[in-house]
């Protein structure tokens, strides 16, 4: 984390505060930096698909709050891309509501999605990310027929940062009525830590789910320590020269392929985008039979050597390097590990 953000953190650790006006007032804070109606902080993304959940199923109604995950009686119907399910939409079923998947891994149409809304559709998910295929419908048209009916639609943005402007694309610009991000990843905020944005009746009723209520919400407690990081972070992100920072990714991974691609037996190349579908190069290491050291050695050597350096096997031959989670002069520590693990001798 920035020291920015570390900072906030301590200031926060050395007072008492009242939680509900810090939420509320941190709240305001991160929807003007974020140019949404409303924003809260929940103890992580998926904390924030089970609040905004149970903010679609029991709105602010104190009497349906205290009984979720019982939702008899209540709209307890959530619809989903069938190629969006994931273990993550565990969050959205433990409010205790029934998924109903639409469309295949062929394609999703617009009469799919009609056939699915009842009169007990709470909500729609969209699942951002590695999960979308070409064949979805798309998210423009999911909104429009779910707002038809009076439905809200929630993004799981968890990993989708960069680019920055998503921060208020998905709610400001396509419609949607709350989007979640990770507080850690991108953001660089503290690790347990979430951000929701948008319609402000849903935010508002997320929070009253959450902690300190007595909710579902109550056992992911985000303290104030994280609530002032998050703070911090996304005041960070915002003002960040996210050009220069594309800039000097494109030159590691230039460095680092014309580099590797001088071992025996090794090709390195920029690949695009990388595995979360952020818009940042990484490269793609392949590993020739022919060369000295096999690419499952050379992964093994870099686990266990030190510094460790953890990348990510592709197929069989291939190794992902993403330099975004790297500090400045970090990159040539990698690149001379992978040298040596490649090398022969090592």
């Amino acid at each position: 984390m920035p020291p920015q953000v570390l900072d906030a953190m301590a200031d926060a650790a050395r007072s008492f505060v009242e939680l509900d006006e810090l939420q509320r007032l941190a709240g305001e804070r991160l929807a003007e930096l974020t140019r949404n109606e409303a924003a809260c902080v929940s103890s992580g993304a998926a904390a924030g698909l089970v609040l905004a959940t149970a903010a679609c199923v029991a709105g602010g109604d104190p009497a349906a709050i205290a009984r979720l995950p019982d939702v008899e009686g209540l709209k307890d119907e959530v619809i989903v891309h069938r190629t969006h399910r994931n273990g993550y939409d565990h969050a959205v079923r433990q409010v205790g509501v029934r998924l109903v998947e639409i469309g295949c891994a062929e394609g999703t149409s617009l009469a799919d999605l009609e056939a699915a809304f009842s009169a007990r559709t709470a909500a729609v998910f969209w699942f951002q990310g590695a999960m979308c295929t070409p064949g979805d419908l798309p998210l423009r048209d999911v909104i429009g027929a779910a707002h038809a009916r009076g439905v809200p639609v929630v993004v799981d943005a968890a990993a989708q940062l960069p680019p920055v402007e998503n921060l208020w694309r998905f709610t400001r610009e396509l419609g949607a009525d709350l989007a979640v991000f990770s507080g850690g990843k991108d953001l660089r905020g503290p690790q347990c830590s979430g951000l929701v944005v948008g319609r402000r009746d849903l935010v508002r009723a997320c929070v009253l789910n959450g902690n300190p209520n007595h909710s579902i919400g109550r056992p992911m407690k985000v303290g104030k320590e994280e609530i002032a990081g998050l703070v911090a972070a996304v005041d960070r992100y915002v003002h960040l020269d996210h050009a220069a920072r594309e800039a000097w990714c494109e030159d590691v991974v230039a460095h680092w392929n014309e580099s590797l691609c001088r071992l025996p037996g090794i090709t390195a190349v920029r690949d695009f985008p990388n595995e979360a579908g952020q818009p940042l190069p990484w490269t793609l290491v392949t590993v020739d039979p022919s060369a000295p050291v096999g690419r499952d050695e050379i992964v093994r050597r870099l686990d266990e050597g030190e510094p460790c350096v953890k990348v990510a096997p592709w197929r069989s031959s291939g190794i992902h390097l993403n330099p975004m989670t790297l500090e400045p002069g970090e990159e040539g520590v990698v690149l001379a590990r992978i040298i040596e693990a490649a090398s022969g001798s090592a």
